[in-house]
């Protein structure tokens, strides 16, 4: 019976799909042409014709084929091939890959509390979650798990999402942990009961400058509008009025957090988005009037790596002519999807409809039906073409021009074009410092560091104090080059010495990771190397 009920399963679930995708695509480009009777026949039986032959094909090759087939496997292959045909943003997503990408986006999981890093290939614990299920079982920051539920994975060459499936688990279950603490003598066995861990969206906020508040924000989860709320309440309570909101390197997430996001910047009435599907059905989302950030001079940080809902957002206060947009082109993700899941867990995100910015952009950079490699290529070709150090290197056809309200040109066709371009910043990348940074010694030097410093980084609990403890080591750099020319990279001073603010930034960036202070600690101290942020404070600065 269980098989009779898998075989059925099998030629089903080819026939509903193809019924779906392909009968949807054509009788949509039907209605769109024609409405007689007679060519809906003959669309009708193509239909039938295209469903037919899939699963005949599929029954064939289960009944028919020389060796056995695993069929769910097969289906499991086939579909990720048909969306391939399609358009660069519709995929496939097994049920264990959905559980893998859900996880950021939810703003929860289930697990025991703790940072971590592999860079020695031993389980360093970097900080605890204050009030988190490690912290109340008395995991501290330093610590070496040496074993996980009596199973040694200490210099197993474990590979690092392995180690967070054994640390992670229901709520409620406990894990087993077998700690090195140093100095102390021998491990250290502690029980940790699992439980809810909160994801942060925000990866940083501070203030960076008199008056001037920073935001990392890394994706957009479902939590993200509230993080956002909760950092700008801390932030004007410390006295900024203006603020610089990051999103380079954010790929994107919910739709409906960039549009909560941008209405608290933008002002009552305002266009924020809107989306066009195939049937050029429009809808539309305007800002309300109650966000609590409309009177905030804002700067925003993009780059080739923010896309979809950060695009959303960046553009939608660009055509609004509100703050000031920097970095670099952004990606160019402009199609809508909409997730389709099945019973097994697995899911089908569909491009339903295409997005546009308030001017009337579409920011979707160009493609070709079944060309993805092409599609995927193009950061790299944008590299080739100089795109990354020059902003004459980018063009744009004068069709796509479109002009916001104040009269700023615009453009679509291909991500937000920055309203200041900065550069990629190659200045100080010397041979040296690429050497100790591509080898991880400038990293695992810093878990040394903050081995030897650990009472001392324990105490920090402001960007002050983290300040002060990091200048009271004046030769931080040369302790590091000492380091390093024992793993084997000898000194170059010529390199060190024009490397110098860039290897030192990172250093206090890296060691203030290792405090309670996280994120906050690492932007605090990498910001005065970073070209683009700086900028930014500037312009901030002069308004």
């Amino acid at each position: 019976m269980g098989k009779y009920k898998n075989r059925l399963r099998v030629l089903l679930f080819p026939m509903i799909l193809a019924a779906g995708i392909i009968g949807g695509l054509l009788f949509g480009n039907y209605l769109g042409r024609n409405n007689s009777a007679y060519r809906l026949r003959g669309l009708l039986q193509q239909m039938a014709v295209s469903q037919n032959k899939l699963t005949h094909t599929l029954s064939l090759l289960e009944r028919e084929y020389v060796d056995s087939l695993p069929m769910d496997t097969l289906v499991e292959q086939m579909i990720p091939i048909l969306l391939k045909k399609l358009d660069p943003h519709s995929v496939y997503i097994s049920a264990e890959e959905m559980a893998e990408m859900n996880d950021p986006l939810e703003g929860e999981f289930d697990g025991i509390g703790v940072v971590f890093n592999m860079a020695t290939d031993t389980v360093i614990v970097l900080n605890v979650i204050p009030k988190g299920p490690s912290d109340k079982a008395g995991v501290k920051a330093g610590d070496r798990i040496i074993k996980i539920n009596d199973s040694i994975v200490a210099g197993q060459k474990i590979p690092q999402n392995q180690i967070v499936k054994r640390l992670r688990g229901p709520r409620g279950t406990e894990v087993r942990l077998a700690l090195e603490r140093r100095p102390i003598e021998g491990l250290v066995d502690v029980v940790v009961e699992r439980g809810v861990i909160p994801i942060k969206s925000i990866e940083a906020s501070f203030v960076i400058a008199d008056g001037i508040g920073y935001i990392k924000l890394g994706q957009f989860s479902r939590t993200s509008h509230a993080e956002l709320q909760l950092a700008l309440l801390k932030l004007r309570a410390e006295g900024i009025q203006k603020v610089i909101f990051d999103l380079r390197g954010n790929s994107g997430g919910f739709l409906d957090q960039a549009i909560l996001i941008a209405n608290e910047f933008l002002h009552k009435g305002q266009l924020i988005v809107y989306t066009e599907d195939r049937h050029r059905t429009r809808m539309s989302e305007y800002a309300n009037g109650t966000g609590m950030a409309q009177d905030m001079e804002v700067a925003v940080l993009i780059d080739e790596y923010s896309a979809s809902s950060s695009e959303i957002l960046a553009g939608a206060l660009q055509d609004n002519d509100r703050g000031t947009i920097i970095g670099r082109r952004s990606f160019g993700k402009g199609l809508v999807q909409r997730q389709i899941g099945y019973p097994d867990g697995s899911a089908l995100r569909l491009t339903t409809a295409r997005y546009y910015t308030p001017t009337g952009r579409s920011i979707q950079k160009p493609y070709a039906y079944g060309e993805g490699e092409e599609y995927e290529a193009d950061l790299w070709h944008r590299y080739e073409n100089n795109e990354f150090f020059s902003a004459d290197s980018i063009h744009f056809a004068d069709s796509l021009k479109r002009i916001t309200p104040k009269g700023k040109v615009v453009y679509g066709g291909g991500g937000i074009m920055p309203d200041l371009f900065i550069p990629a910043d190659t200045t100080d990348l010397t041979p040296y410092f690429i050497e100790v940074s591509g080898r991880n010694i400038l990293y695992r030097y810093t878990i040394e560091y903050a081995d030897r410093h650990r009472e001392a980084l324990n105490a920090v609990t402001t960007l002050d104090e983290l300040t002060t403890l990091l200048n009271s080591d004046r030769t931080l750099v040369e302790q590091f080059v000492a380091y390093a020319a024992r793993q084997g990279v000898a000194p170059r001073q010529r390199d060190i010495a024009r490397s110098r603010k860039l290897i030192e930034a990172q250093l206090r960036a890296y060691i203030g990771r290792n405090t309670v202070l996280e994120d906050n600690g690492f932007y605090a101290n990498i910001h005065p190397v970073d070209p683009v942020t700086t900028r930014a404070i500037k312009e901030l600065q002069a308004k």
